[in-house]
């Protein structure tokens, strides 16, 4: 039975997924171990990435621009946004597959770029078949049952009230 090496999934249609993956991050490099947080499907700056990059322990690999939400995405837009989604798939199959010196990785919203084909589905998968004593965290809505299948972990946020329903829009330092 392992006993190392998880995968996590935080999904849901609530407020908290990303919020618990950077939570558990922090844990971790308190705990002295070397994080890789990889965010899909975001750009914009946000509270967390600014504090991760003062924790040494803690490294961010994310896309150098914000695409906005997908389905308001020109072609051109996803075929570049795929494109930097697979360079950042390539540098975390690279440290936890080749070099293995990390022992956390979070893939931040792996699962909507996942299901929209915005990420190597093929190479995901080798990652998920291949991360021996790293434990990996995924994050975002409606996970694919190819996910799913990897799971140790399967917590699912669900919304009872949010104050986007009320058109309040999302605010700094709070849902970013």
């Amino acid at each position: 039975m392992k006993n190392t090496g998880l995968v996590h999934i935080y999904t849901g249609d609530g407020k908290g997924k990303t919020t618990a993956a950077a939570g558990l991050a922090v844990r971790a490099a308190g705990c002295g171990m070397r994080v890789l947080f990889a965010q899909f499907m975001k750009g914009r700056q946000s509270g967390e990435v600014v504090e991760f990059n003062k924790i040494p322990e803690i490294e961010v690999l994310r896309a150098d621009r914000d695409y906005g939400f997908y389905r308001s995405m020109s072609e051109q837009e996803k075929i570049l946004q795929k494109k930097a989604h697979d360079e950042i798939t390539e540098r975390v199959f690279e440290r936890v597959c080749k070099l293995r010196d990390v022992e956390l990785v979070v893939l931040d919203e792996l699962a909507s770029a996942y299901e929209y084909g915005q990420v190597d589905r093929e190479r995901i998968i080798k990652l998920l078949q291949n991360h021996e004593n790293v434990e990996i965290v995924i994050t975002g809505r409606n996970p694919s049952e190819d996910l799913l299948e990897f799971a140790d972990y399967i917590t699912e946020m669900k919304k009872v009230r949010h104050p986007f329903d009320r058109g309040i829009a999302a605010r700094e330092g709070i849902e970013y």
